[in-house]
């Protein structure tokens, strides 16, 4: 028996073809998403943005504790200066702090320490994990599962601008406490990545490896 409080919850009711239908559809809409390392300046909407946020909002995620925060940057004065960081970072790591095996690795994709999408872009969404501050984000309340959390919200993010018609970048320097200053966040809060939004530039291009997935017999078993 349940001993809290609880309210009702259905969904739409589909037949079976109709719910194959809706996945496959889903499925090829996110399949013509990318990875894109050259923006233009266009603009896009911040009711965008802000809708992307509130589905991210509702992901799954530890005792309901939402141990997340969006940092959404648009000044460019606050874009330049964390362009320069990010690129001091990325200098470092393809100077000699990146293995061999993993500059290899990223070889097939042409990537180097220049960030310029980061000063073009309109807008970049930088992730927070916070490892404390339960629902009231008091900063004190422990948070359980906080990446895991915060990972399957990014997830939403990025589905839900894809949805909109933006393109979008996953950028992860190492390491990112400069993001903390720049963005005005607490010391408990750990900036997880920053999410780069806008249009693609008219000449993008995406690498040709990074078309390359893997097959559902490999992705998958079933038990």
């Amino acid at each position: 028996m349940q001993d809290h409080e609880s309210i009702p919850y259905s969904l739409p009711e589909y037949t079976a073809q109709e719910s194959t239908d809706r996945a496959r559809a889903a499925r090829d809409r996110l399949s013509t998403r990318r990875t894109c390392r050259f923006f233009s300046d266009e603009p896009v909407p911040r009711e965008v943005i802000e809708a992307a946020i509130e589905a991210a909002g509702g992901a799954p995620n530890g005792a309901n504790h939402q141990p997340w925060h969006f940092a959404v940057v648009s000044s460019p004065e606050r874009k330049v200066a964390i362009r320069e960081a990010a690129e001091a970072e990325e200098r470092a790591f393809y100077s000699g702090k990146a293995s061999d095996q993993w500059l290899e690795a990223l070889e097939p994709f042409g990537t180097d320490a220049e960030k310029p999408f980061l000063e073009t872009a309109p807008w970049l969404i930088v992730v927070f994990a916070q490892r404390k501050g339960g629902i009231e984000e008091d900063g004190k309340t422990q948070n359980y599962y906080v990446n895991e959390s915060v990972g399957i919200a990014c997830g939403m993010l990025i589905t839900t601008l894809h949805e909109a018609g933006c393109a979008t970048l996953t950028h992860t320097p190492s390491p990112m406490g400069f993001l903390r200053k720049i963005c005005e966040r607490p010391e408990h809060e750990k900036p997880l990545m920053i999410v780069v939004v806008g249009k693609p530039a008219k000449d993008a291009t995406v690498p040709k490896h990074a078309i390359r997935k893997k097959p559902l017999e490999q992705i998958a078993s079933w038990l």
